[in-house]
């Protein structure tokens, strides 16, 4: 059964991502890491592990909200630090997004009210098809104006926050430590040059509910783990909102690819419909080129 197939050992898997996290600190002679911590799942889990295996002084967090990051990004993002005893660096990143005058792309003040501009782009997510959305429609070239704009809009957001990591980073010889998850790396749900970058993913081979599942034995605050995942974006866009379908049934789904099982034994163990599962290998197919390096024109 896919369900059981989910289970993970957190203590195990802990102790394994930990000397995984050493050794690679180790071996890129780095002094210490840095993370950008987003108040979510992910980030927490990714804190949680990192203070097991390095003291205090040789970790530092980034807090980068902006404009339109939920009102308690903050402070989630702060508690997360505050269990983990990680320090922090608070950097609006607001105004470096004006300079690219990004927030004029939407024009009468769309997005300047978080509670309309929430209620809009939740509605609109909600009439969009699966395959009409900035999500799945920008894995490949974009041909609407709108979605280009959409997708330059909150991609350069994430593409900024991994420019200070590695300013930082560099500063301090630290190693950027990414918080990408197996679901999302899969189906494409991250920023090509911008939350898909690091230097080590220490859970990039855990599904996001495993990653929920280790969380919850790594003491991550209920808060952290209860709330909507959301790229923090665009106010009330979430996850599974953007992709259409939850993680549960998503990640059901992706191991049954993964394990090249028939689509209908898929659907029924998912409790999905086959067109569902189609959609999301259709996900893996579009996305392809963001998991791989640039492509060279060979001369041989």
């Amino acid at each position: 059964m896919l369900k059981e197939e989910m289970n993970i050992d957190a203590q195990a898997l802990t102790e394994k991502i930990v000397h995984f996290i050493k050794d690679k600190l180790k071996s890129y002679r780095r002094d210490g890491a840095i993370i950008g911590i987003s108040g979510g799942l992910d980030s927490a889990c990714i804190a949680a592990l990192l203070s097991r295996a390095l003291e205090r002084e040789k970790i530092l967090g980034l807090i980068m909200p902006e404009r339109d990051s939920a009102d308690t990004t903050r402070d989630d993002a702060q508690l997360v630090a505050n269990r983990f005893d990680i320090p922090t660096k608070l950097i609006d990143i607001t105004s470096v997004l004006k300079s690219f005058r990004i927030y004029e792309f939407f024009p009468g003040g769309l997005l300047t009210s978080k509670k309309l501009s929430s209620r809009v782009i939740r509605a609109g997510y909600r009439l969009l098809p699966r395959g009409n959305n900035p999500f799945h429609g920008g894995l490949l070239g974009a041909k609407k104006g709108w979605m280009r704009n959409a997708e330059a809009y909150y991609r350069i957001k994430h593409r900024i926050r991994m420019v200070h990591l590695y300013y930082y980073s560099e500063q301090l010889n630290y190693l950027v430590v990414g918080t990408s998850n197996k679901s999302e790396d899969m189906v494409g749900f991250f920023v090509k040059y911008g939350d898909g970058s690091a230097d080590i993913m220490p859970v990039a081979d855990l599904y996001k509910t495993q990653v929920r599942e280790l969380s919850r034995w790594l003491g991550v605050p209920k808060t952290i783990i209860q709330k909507a995942p959301s790229p923090d974006l665009l106010p009330g866009l979430t996850d599974e909102l953007a992709m259409k379908i939850s993680y549960e049934k998503l990640d059901l789904v992706l191991l049954g690819i993964e394990k090249d099982m028939e689509e209908s034994e898929i659907a029924r163990e998912a409790g999905v419909n086959v067109k569902t599962v189609r959609y999301v290998r259709e996900l893996l197919s579009l996305s392809e080129h963001m998991r791989n390096v640039p492509e060279v024109c060979r001369m041989d």
